[in-house]
């Protein structure tokens, strides 16, 4: 089944990274903040009357693999979620990986996960025969950034030496599993990464110095997957990866084909950072969406793949903002669309509300963070009747919210 020309998309939020919390370490679990997993027919209902098709979904491999003995799974959840799409029209893209690991593994800087990982895929792909759509590893560049950069989550490390180490790592796990995708099925790789957008005045050499080394860095997750040459700061992990893990990428890029690769950028008002002078200045809702079409542009001519929104929703912005942000993002991406750029979507992700990430998940107490098309109670926001308007005018499929112009 080929992806939608224009996807108009949701997801359920399911991370679970370990984090340091009061001293102890502590296992993030959004889907029990959320509550999803015991209402998740009524949530999966209330997605499939906005009249979105595209789902993407994914269970906690923690959870369906809880025991350290290779080749033991327990696929309870996923047999649940899987039939719940079935029943409710949704096409899933399925996440293998998202943002945590099994106990029994000792963090992303570690290779041993990366086989441990290659057993679960060949597992779910022996059980689940017909899934096409699968983003392996969510935001492979994210989680290393987070795991071995910043120091946040799972290994807790942080040094760019780590990162590049991590980042080698979850690249590799990403295209093995898409190895054997391909050689088990006609799949796709649709892809989900952090997308950030690093601006500078022009005038401002500083400036524009650090926004551009920041950019290498958020490309050096592409150019290993997509085998481009890294550049700037980013052109020394080639020094830091190990030659066994550089050898085996170069091997494995281009074992999905472009005709069966819609790249991911996950782009929220929060992930768009000024620099130097320009950051004096407050960015406003116009100059976060014009940030991200021009980093978009310029991705499309370095990479010249298909590409969507595969995240995004108001993330740094106020809950009255969401209804904004949407109208302004779709404009943009309807503009480079004109202009021939080859863009496949847009995925609000998350259908309700999150918990705790305006700490980055290191501080999990349950505090709400309201990005959500339905709020912690399951309210639909008006930002809701806006998406569902989009879905039924990209779609065709009718919806039970009622409609509302988008400009």
């Amino acid at each position: 089944m080929k992806f939608p020309s224009f996807a108009v998309a949701c997801g359920e939020e399911g991370s679970d990274p370990l984090v340091l919390h009061e001293g102890r370490v502590v296992r993030v679990d959004q889907f029990a903040a959320s509550g999803h997993l015991d209402r998740l027919d009524e949530d999966l209902a209330d997605v499939a009357r906005m009249g979105i098709e595209v789902w993407r979904y994914g269970m906690p491999w923690r959870v369906a693999e809880p025991e350290p003995e290779p080749g033991v799974y327990n696929w309870g959840q996923w047999d649940r979620a899987l039939r719940a799409c079935e029943r409710h029209g949704l096409l899933p893209v399925i996440d293998l990986c998202h943002f945590g690991l099994p106990d029994h593994y000792p963090g992303f800087c570690d290779p041993s996960w990366v086989d441990g990982f290659c057993r679960y895929v060949d597992a779910f792909l022996a059980r689940y025969r017909q899934p096409l759509w699968f983003t392996p590893a969510n935001e492979p560049g994210i989680t290393a950034l987070f795991s071995a950069r910043l120091g946040l989550w799972n290994d807790r490390r942080a040094t760019e030496d780590d990162y590049f180490v991590a980042l080698g790592h979850v690249a590799l796990a990403n295209l093995e599993a898409l190895a054997r995708i391909r050689a088990d099925r006609d799949g796709w790789w649709i892809g989900s990464e952090g997308f950030g957008c690093d601006i500078a005045d022009p005038e401002d050499e500083v400036g524009v110095g650090r926004a551009n080394d920041t950019r290498d860095l958020h490309h050096a997750v592409w150019d290993l997957q997509l085998g481009v040459a890294p550049r700037g700061v980013a052109a020394r992990l080639s020094e830091v990866i190990a030659e066994p893990v550089q050898r085996r990428l170069a091997d494995l890029v281009g074992i999905t084909p472009d005709d069966r690769i819609v790249a991911g950028h996950d782009i929220y008002p929060v992930s768009v950072t000024a620099h130097g002078t320009r950051a004096r200045r407050p960015l406003c809702i116009a100059d976060r969406a014009d940030a991200y079409e021009a980093g978009a542009r310029a991705w499309f001519d370095r990479y010249r793949l298909p590409f969507w929104v595969s995240e995004t929703s108001n993330l740094g912005l106020s809950v009255e903002d969401a209804t904004p942000w949407l109208r302004a993002l779709v404009t943009r991406l309807d503009g480079l669309a004109s202009d021939s750029v080859p863009v496949r979507g847009i995925c609000w992700y998350s259908r309700g509300d999150q918990y705790d990430w305006d700490s980055g998940l290191v501080h999990p107490v349950g505090r709400v963070t309201q990005v959500g098309l339905y709020d912690a109670d399951r309210r639909a926001r008006p930002v809701a009747t806006v998406y569902a308007d989009l879905a039924r005018r990209r779609s065709g499929r009718s919806t039970s919210l009622p409609p509302v112009q988008l400009p």
